[in-house]
């Protein structure tokens, strides 16, 4: 979205000190700015007021200061008292601006990826926007907002939580109209603590829906289910279950673990075949599905744009090596719920021997070293090698390395006709395994 300094000064609350200029979106990164950007300083680990300078250099033609202006700096400020507050107060301003199609995804898993999916929904009929890899926080869904064309017709913002109230916040930054809940899962919990909490958290996406809004809910997971009971919008349901709204047929998985399957909806039945991988896209494939027919993507359209829709980086991404080995790397993040997902994939592929390179499952609280051992028992049962990184907890029964090093040394030789999936919280970053494999 295109701005002036003075409509951010009057935007935030803020001082404008310079010349009344443009920016076209905005950035808190010094290191990733854009010629024409409005530099938003986060006050965190590190200050960012002290990369004002950095990026002014490499193109910001605007910042915002929670203190007094930089005469050396020629850049265009706007004072504010708390920069990450005024850009939320930035974020509700570009919202307020925006057509109705506001769509909030959130849950414990496949949000990401039910976010790349619809966003491919709506690009076949609307100008749509969508959060980046997954800016879906205070400072993610903002941004994402500023980063909007000024000729955006539908947005689709992924919403992430560390606890109760954190989502209520984004949808009273974002306004969204529909709001696609995945699942709920016993993830996170040592933000959130109780199973409960997550729920409560995750639902206040449904709550903060208006009465001509529509709530996607899982059919098929009886807490998301039970969610329409906290919202006074219209619910679609969606899921394999023979009651939901919008309800798969027929699954089918190729040689290359992508789901094909038939969609039947209020709007009509049709052939869907994705290029995401693993049984487990097909009800994040429902809920794009749902939230698109009901914004009023034709059903032929809503095909097509399912079928194309590529997802996020590290998320099943498949390939094979020199030798014939089939590498997928799911490396983005992992829980319970996701890592049996993985290793039921890596089941159905067509391979002589099947390893699973796997990292901790982070902040899981005192269900942690149980649901570790889980992991490892349902590889056990499938057949699968398991190879732990610098992760105790899987238990006996697995090979424990440490490193990148130790995990490809344990794979030993590998030869046509082998499969390696590769799995971990994001702060395992196992992709450095699917590197070395390559």
């Amino acid at each position: 979205m295109h701005l002036l300094a003075s409509q951010i000064a009057a935007a935030t609350g803020g001082t404008l000190h310079g010349p009344d200029v443009e920016v076209s979106s905005a950035s808190i990164d010094s290191r990733s700015i854009a010629g024409g950007q409005l530099f938003v300083p986060i006050v965190a680990d590190r200050d960012g007021h002290d990369f004002i300078a950095g990026a002014v250099d490499a193109g910001a033609l605007v910042y915002l200061t929670d203190r007094a202006p930089d005469p050396a700096v020629a850049a265009t400020a706007v004072r504010v008292a708390d920069t990450s507050l005024a850009l939320a107060d930035l974020g509700r301003a570009v919202r307020a601006g925006l057509p109705p199609r506001v769509v909030g995804v959130t849950g414990s898993v496949g949000k990401t990826s039910t976010k790349d999916l619809l966003a491919g929904v709506l690009a076949t009929t609307y100008a749509t926007a969508a959060s980046e890899k997954s800016f879906n926080n205070e400072l993610g869904l903002p941004l994402t907002l500023l980063a909007a064309a000024d000729d955006t017709e539908a947005v689709v913002l992924e919403m992430g939580a560390r606890g109760v109230g954190h989502i209520a916040l984004l949808c009273d930054i974002a306004s969204p109209t529909v709001g696609v809940i995945t699942r709920v899962e016993a993830v996170h919990l040592e933000m959130f603590g109780t199973l409960d909490d997550v729920a409560q958290a995750k639902g206040e996406l449904v709550d903060s829906l208006p009465s001509d809004g529509i709530a996607v809910l899982n059919a098929d997971h009886q807490i998301v289910r039970g969610m329409r009971d906290r919202t006074q919008a219209r619910v679609l349901t969606y899921g394999v279950a023979d009651d939901a709204d919008v309800r798969a047929t027929d699954i089918v998985l190729d040689e290359q673990l992508r789901a094909s399957f038939t969609l039947h909806s209020p709007w009509g039945s049709t052939l869907i075949a994705l290029q995401a991988r693993g049984e487990h896209q097909v009800p994040n494939a429902l809920a794009a599905a749902a939230a698109g027919c009901g914004l009023g993507v034709p059903i032929e359209a809503l095909a097509a744009g399912l079928s194309d829709a590529t997802l996020s980086g590290l998320r099943m991404e498949m390939t094979t090596t020199a030798s014939g080995v089939v590498v997928i790397n799911d490396a983005y993040n992992a829980n319970p719920t996701s890592m049996a997902a993985g290793l039921s994939s890596l089941a159905r592929l067509d391979a002589r021997r099947r390893f699973a390179v796997v990292g901790t499952m982070a902040e899981l609280g005192s269900d942690g070293p149980a649901a570790h051992r889980e992991v490892a028992r349902q590889a056990a049962d499938l057949g699968i090698t398991v190879i732990a990184v610098d992760e105790p907890a899987y238990g006996d029964g697995v090979a424990h390395v440490g490193g990148v090093g130790g995990a490809v040394a344990a794979l030993g030789e590998l030869a046509d006709g082998d499969a390696v999936l590769v799995k971990g919280s994001r702060v395992a970053a196992l992709e450095r395994v699917v590197q070395a494999l390559s």
